[in-house]
């Protein structure tokens, strides 16, 4: 949600907050807020689709600066959209301004904090390797968040003001006050510094009682109400702004439902449903800040599904119960809760101008086809909330309902213990009914490939490869011949010493938005089949996203490749073929050497060695094994 304008009065008021050195503790933190703040604040690259291993090593730093201090932490991120469309004009002018952001973006080539299209994937994959205990709502987090911090009496970690306003027992730490980089985790009494919200020295310092700070809240204005009739600033002392001056007209009242009333008074005439209306939405959005009892506890430490809320209704004989631990464990995308209850589908944007058409196009198809394999026979259009030029708008997309997906109804997805699919140590108990060989098929029969051409692949590549192919099929433009080489130089080499170099000279690109818009493309397509796979249960092994796509190595690959016309990089065989080599490859090193070499004379690298798997016992096998495979990857890349 958030309350406007209620972080910037706090860092006006300073006093309000404490210092304090965290240590030994649990520490709830807010996924979504995190995710964002640590790319964005990072200065991690947001305009050629994202720095996935930059990131990933990024959150690796934080979770081990976390554990040098004994703090254990845990992980909710939001699921799906409120049933009851309150948020939903938020949604849609969210939606209008990012994509302004993203065309702003493309044109000035300055950072405008977006999120590239896989950032959040990176995120959960990550916390899963590291074991760090993670779990997905079925609804906005906030609410969950601030009652299992009140079960557990532990801290959250958070930029969003609403926590500013939940009676946390042991308060907020606000994430930009969070110092984890300072941790020194040579030292056995480490700690991070941090400054400390406490609701208690907030209702002190204003002289508010507490009772009132959830009209406090919903008068300021959040995502669910917005008064712009009403100019608190009149009520303000002479240095004070619109919500100093909303506290100050508070301090007269002693319950809730009286400063409603008063308020409601302040509007003028009004007719008295126009009155109700406004009334029931200020109830509501006070209704938000009140603490349930936490259904996630037993989740984090037995790991069963967590029981539905009375507000949650909805998603009984909607969302078949073998869904509800999978969407849990976010080992399911969340969007399938607002397809199955609300027939919507919430589009990324990524940074590209507002001529060229939205990259979410090229994949369509395989929504369609997850939309059909979720509403089945009935195929009632799903609402896609996409763009025209800068034109934010919902378009009906009819779901795909083909002999193959009516064969395997949402129900039957599951049946059996398995443990297939996760390449993270996170085990699935999915429950798999359907015949594998046929969910293979529909996978495969969706990205355009043939089980014989992905055979001869190692498990990690078979699904970003059938995607690329899948790409070649289906981008608009259709790609050339450099954006595939550059693409799969940059997959498969996966030398993250080269990208951070690359990452770190940002101000020397240049880069074409044709590039840009076929790149976004291949993401997109990529990352509506990592929904389609876990839909069909993994008939494909999940990547690790982090090491597919470097944004900014991979442009410059490209740019190599244009103007290093009389060498060129190495064919697709012989750069899939020397991959996995653990001795030097000098045709590698070379074309490495080419994408760099227009850099400062200072950010020159010497690309030593090949990026090594973390899992040495999950090494795939040597150039003889590719070299075997040749005709199968042909038949692959000449579709």
């Amino acid at each position: 949600m958030g309350v406007q304008g209620l972080t910037s009065l706090l860092e006006e008021h300073g006093r309000v907050l404490r210092d304090v050195k965290f240590r030994d503790s649990r520490l709830i933190i807010d996924g979504a807020n995190l995710l964002h703040l640590l790319y964005v604040d990072s200065g991690l690259d947001q305009n050629h689709g994202g720095e996935y291993a930059a990131f990933e090593a990024l959150l690796e730093r934080f979770v081990f600066a976390l554990r040098a201090c004994r703090i254990s932490p845990y992980v909710l991120l939001d699921g799906g959209s409120d049933p009851s469309n309150r948020k939903l004009q938020t949604s849609v002018e969210r939606a209008k301004n990012l994509i302004r952001r993203a065309d702003r973006a493309a044109l000035n080539g300055h950072s405008h904090g977006i999120l590239p299209p896989l950032a959040s994937w990176v995120l959960k994959q990550t916390m899963a390797r590291l074991q760090v205990p993670l779990a997905q709502c079925y609804g906005e987090a906030d609410q969950e968040i601030a009652a299992l911090a009140t079960e557990w009496q532990c801290p959250v970690l958070s930029n969003d003001s609403d926590f500013f306003v939940f009676p946390l027992p042991l308060g907020l730490l606000p994430i930009t006050h969070f110092l984890w980089e300072k941790v020194n985790p040579k030292d056995t009494r480490s700690y991070v510094p941090c400054k400390s919200y406490r609701t208690t020295s907030f209702c002190i310092y204003f002289q508010l009682r507490p009772e009132l700070l959830p009209a406090f809240a919903a008068l300021a204005g959040n995502d669910y109400i917005k008064l712009r009739q009403l100019d608190w600033s009149q009520w303000a002392p002479s240095s004070g702004g619109r919500l100093e001056g909303l506290l100050c007209w508070l301090r007269d009242f002693r319950q809730p439902d009286a400063a409603l009333e008063a308020a409601l008074r302040l509007l003028g005439e009004q007719s008295e449903e126009s009155r109700m209306e406004v009334r029931s939405k200020l109830t509501m959005a006070m209704t938000e800040y009140q603490l349930p009892a936490s259904v996630l506890g037993k989740f984090f430490l037995h790991g069963v599904a967590p029981p539905l809320r009375h507000t949650q209704q909805d998603l009984v004989g909607v969302v078949p119960d073998w869904m509800r631990l999978p969407l849990t464990r976010a080992r399911l995308t969340s969007d399938v809760l607002d397809v199955l209850l609300l027939r919507r589908m919430h589009l990324r944007f990524t940074v590209e101008t507002a001529e060229l058409p939205n990259a979410n196009l090229t994949s369509r198809p395989l929504r369609r086809l997850m939309y059909g394999l979720l509403l089945g026979r009935e195929r009632p259009p799903v609402q896609e909330m996409d763009r025209e030029g800068l034109q934010f708008q919902f378009v009906p997309v009819t779901p795909t309902v083909s002999s193959a997906t009516q064969r395997l109804p949402l129900a039957s997805l599951p049946e059996v213990t398995s443990e297939q699919g996760s390449s993270f140590h996170l085990k699935l108990p999915l429950l798999f009914k359907a015949d594998p060989s046929e969910r293979l098929q529909v996978l495969l029969g969706a990205l355009g490939v043939t089980e014989a051409s992905l055979s001869s692949l190692p498990l990690q590549l078979r699904l970003p490869l059938a995607v690329t192919c899948y790409w070649l099929q289906n981008a608009q433009p259709p790609p050339d011949r450099r954006l595939l080489q550059a693409l799969l130089q940059g997959m498969l080499g996966n030398n993250k010493t080269a990208a951070d170099v690359c990452q770190s000279a940002a101000r020397h690109r240049r880069t074409t938005q044709d590039a840009t818009h076929a790149f976004n493309q291949w993401q997109m397509c990529l990352r509506d089949a990592l929904h389609l796979n876990q839909l069909l249960c993994f008939p494909l092994q999940e990547p690790d996203v982090a090491g597919l796509f470097q944004g900014t190595l991979v442009h410059q690959l490209l740019r190599c490749s244009n103007v290093r016309q009389k060498r060129p990089p190495p064919t697709v065989l012989h750069a899939l073929a020397g991959l996995w080599e653990d001795e030097e490859d000098e045709e590698e090193r070379r074309c490495f050497a080419q994408a760099l070499e227009e850099l400062e004379p200072e950010e020159h690298v010497a690309v030593k060695t090949r990026y090594k798997t973390k899992q040495r016992s999950n090494k795939p096998q040597p150039r003889q094994f590719f070299r075997k495979s040749q005709l199968s990857l042909s038949s692959l890349f000449s579709c």
